[in-house]
């Protein structure tokens, strides 16, 4: 029964692992792979050098480092709210609604993004802004209101979908404790935080270790569709997914596309063993390994 799983595993993830070779040439496409000049470290010299290297760096782990915790904390206390709602057709009706956020494309969000902040016919511009006596604003051209946006859109996006996770768990706490936590007169915030949240707390260890691995990668969709790749707001939105991506179509730099991408991966494989690491001296249990 794994051997499919397995066989999609091997294709899609283990057998691309030999293009890691491209980051260490310069390819020439009459050459081949096998058969191009060979330039060792070059490509990660010329990405490190490069004057956007902090900033795409500085970005990426920004950026995912606010996503983690904004979307931590909101989905755990939404799912102990959807917990609370005793009516099961209402109930089910608020985790569809907030899951429909996570299942759209990037394309979908990117031109819901574009309805709201449109110089000319965004519903920002036209309504909210006069309404408030304030003077239209260029989003598009205006890079510092883009960390908020980003969160925000990240935030409605994601929290639906973890929240769904973090539900199950606490479905599946024995309504004994809160029975006896109702009894001695515990409030429901003491319940929380005394009996949901210490009981849940494995998966909370565990989504956050997962997210931590792929710290290093960012929505490429969020930051590239979404600001409609912009380029007064590369300062703010810039990672190094959209980086290796226009690396590759402008420049068609394959070998320094490859590096970015070799360097993406190994930052990512150190964090969430320092991350494990580090859960597993705390508490053996709530380790992934």
């Amino acid at each position: 029964m794994t051997v499919p799983g397995i066989i999609y595993l091997f294709i899609n993830c283990y057998l691309p692992m030999f293009g890691i070779i491209l980051a260490f040439k310069k390819l020439n496409y009459a050459k081949g792979i096998w058969g191009s000049d060979w330039v060792g470290l070059d490509n990660f010299r010329f990405l490190f050098l490069s004057p956007d290297a902090y900033l795409i760096t500085r970005n990426t782990l920004a950026y995912n480092g606010v996503f983690i915790l904004i979307n931590l904390v909101l989905s755990v206390g939404v799912a102990i709210l959807l917990n609370e709602i005793k009516n099961k057709l209402l109930s089910r009706f608020y985790q569809s609604s907030m899951l429909l956020p996570h299942l759209m494309s990037a394309v979908v969000v990117a031109y819901l993004g574009y309805a709201f902040l449109s110089s000319d016919t965004g519903l920002i511009n036209k309504k909210i802004m006069p309404m408030l006596g304030n003077d239209p604003v260029s989003w598009y051209n205006e890079a510092g209101y883009w960390p908020y946006i980003l969160t925000l859109i990240n935030v409605w996006k994601n929290v639906g979908f973890q929240c769904i996770i973090y539900l199950a768990a606490i479905i599946g706490i024995d309504s004994e404790y809160y029975e006896a936590a109702r009894i001695d007169g515990a409030s429901k915030w003491q319940m929380a935080t005394r009996i949901t949240l210490p009981l849940i707390s494995p998966i909370i260890i565990t989504m956050t270790l997962l997210q931590v691995s792929g710290i290093m990668r960012s929505d490429f969709g969020l930051f590239y569709q979404v600001p409609m790749n912009s380029g007064p707001l590369f300062p703010t939105t810039s990672t190094i997914d959209t980086f290796v991506y226009r690396s590759l179509t402008t420049l068609g730099d394959i070998g320094m596309s490859s590096a970015a991408g070799l360097y993406q991966s190994v930052v990512c494989l150190v964090l969430i063993l320092a991350a494990n690491f580090v859960v597993r001296k705390i508490n053996k249990n709530d380790a992934l390994f």
